[in-house]
């Protein structure tokens, strides 16, 4: 039985429990609910989550563990000879195996025919023994809660009581994957700086990571040098900022304050689709349209412009972003109290006024958070900065020129069959963590301008 077999099984269960706690309860109760401590439906959910989540724990957890136990048991079959190999022609051989069981490459080894026959029984005995516990674990489960229900059991108290536990090891699970992206990134990075210089890296002017796949080879030395990067990053930002927050604040007021409704119904819509245009859409846009227009205004402008230059994509990108400063701000200026605007009113402003000076200082920290969020996604883009942009490491501060930006160079250096502990790759984990360090600067700066100018209303 495949795991999503499986987990459809354990869905279907569920819905019979719950169908069964609230028909106990009902019955316990001779149908009249005013001597149930709860409501039906929550014995119901009591039983259904007692079912559900024991087996979906053991099944995320067989999950998890199932390729690790597998492999062991098919290398541990084989022969003496081919176990004596280094870990790294091992796991080859495991991944050939692997592949050959899924039918995806034809091998003439005998060994590995071998072993992929026993790679397919064993996963076969595995799912198997999975299903047949994690079924009998929900039976189990939704037998003795069902057998629980009473009329007077506080069947709302458990179920909140679950539901909390649920919520906190959400939050548990969100602070843990957050912690081990630092760390991640942290001691990859400490391993980069032993080899750089962090002077070297946060100041060097020339950018060349060209590091050779072993140490004999010619040129195994390189230029680590990262400011090239982060200027081209910040170059295309204020380009991108530059189109972004003008053209999506005054779409915010409009839109907030002299739209009517009918066409803020139809215009907000038609805004936020720019959200969900892919971003590799907008590179093709960008490297096929706009950076060959820009190339022929300025070669009639009589100015060199670069078949890939910062100012098509931050242009670009700039269009991109402007739903996220629009569509914030908008919500946070309709938040700000109709009162507010009726007593500017009443003192003789006008509407010009009461926006500039009551409506706006009102809804400043939500308009600064919705910026610096497009600042962070500004910063954080790829794909248009690859196809319009180049991926030359180039200092200067010239729109016009080809740039490259930190998430590029993150994405070449981990590209391409260099040894994984070669400075050249280890160099994207400390641009990871400056990346990381800068976005981090961004909240805490959003977080203090929201605490220090936010209004309270009564």
């Amino acid at each position: 039985m495949t795991s999503l077999l499986l987990l459809a099984t354990l869905l279907l269960l569920s819905a019979a429990a719950y169908q069964f706690g609230r028909r106990r309860a009902l019955a316990a109760a001779s149908g009249d609910i005013r001597r149930l401590h709860s409501l039906p439906n929550y014995y119901g959910v009591f039983v259904a989550l007692w079912c559900l989540l024991p087996a979906l724990l053991v099944l995320g957890l067989w999950m998890a563990l199932e390729g690790s136990l597998v492999r062991a048991l098919v290398v541990s079959e084989l022969p003496a000879e081919t176990r004596a190999l280094s870990p790294a022609r091992l796991g080859l051989l495991v991944n050939e195996v692997r592949n050959a069981a899924a039918g995806s490459v034809h091998t003439s080894d005998p060994v590995v025919r071998a072993a992929a026959q026993r790679y397919l029984q064993h996963q076969r005995t595995a799912n198997a023994a999975a299903a047949v516990l994690v079924l009998t674990l929900a039976v189990v489960g939704g037998a003795l809660a069902w057998s629980r229900v009473r009329p007077k059991m506080p069947a709302i108290t458990a179920v909140e009581r679950i539901v909390k536990a649920l919520l906190l090891a959400g939050s548990c699970v969100a602070v843990l994957t957050t912690i081990g992206i630092v760390l991640s990134l942290l001691f990859e990075a400490l391993r980069f700086f032993k080899r750089v210089p962090v002077p070297e890296f946060l100041f060097g002017l020339h950018w060349s990571p060209q590091m050779a796949l072993r140490a004999d080879q010619v040129g195994s030395s390189g230029s680590f040098g990262a400011v090239p990067l982060f200027t081209g990053t910040l170059l295309i930002s204020l380009l991108a900022m530059a189109v972004s927050v003008p053209v999506g604040l005054f779409s915010a007021i409009y839109l907030a304050e002299f739209a009517h409704p009918r066409t803020r119904s139809a215009l907000k819509p038609l805004l936020e689709i720019l959200a969900g245009i892919p971003t590799v859409v907008y590179g093709f846009f960008a490297a096929l349209t706009v950076a060959p227009l820009l190339r022929r205004a300025g070669t009639a402008l009589g100015l060199e412009v670069a078949s890939e230059s910062a100012l098509a994509a931050g242009l670009v990108m700039g269009v991109m972003i402007i739903p996220f400063v629009s569509s914030l701000s908008d919500d946070v200026l309709t938040a700000v109290p109709r009162g507010l605007r009726e007593a500017s009113y009443g003192l003789g402003a006008t509407k010009a006024e009461t926006i500039l000076r009551v409506v706006l200082p009102a809804a400043l920290p939500g308009v600064v958070g919705s910026v610096l969020l497009a600042i962070s996604r500004a910063i954080g883009e790829t794909m248009i900065v690859v196809m319009a942009a180049g991926l030359t490491a180039n200092l200067t501060g010239n729109p016009l020129a080809a740039v490259t930006t930190v998430t590029v160079q993150i994405v070449t250096l981990l590209v391409g069959d260099q040894e994984f502990d070669s400075a050249k790759t280890l160099a994207a984990f400390a641009l990871g963590l400056v990346l990381f360090l800068v976005t981090l600067s961004f909240n805490i700066i959003a977080l203090h301008v929201v605490r220090r100018y936010r209004e309270r209303y009564e």
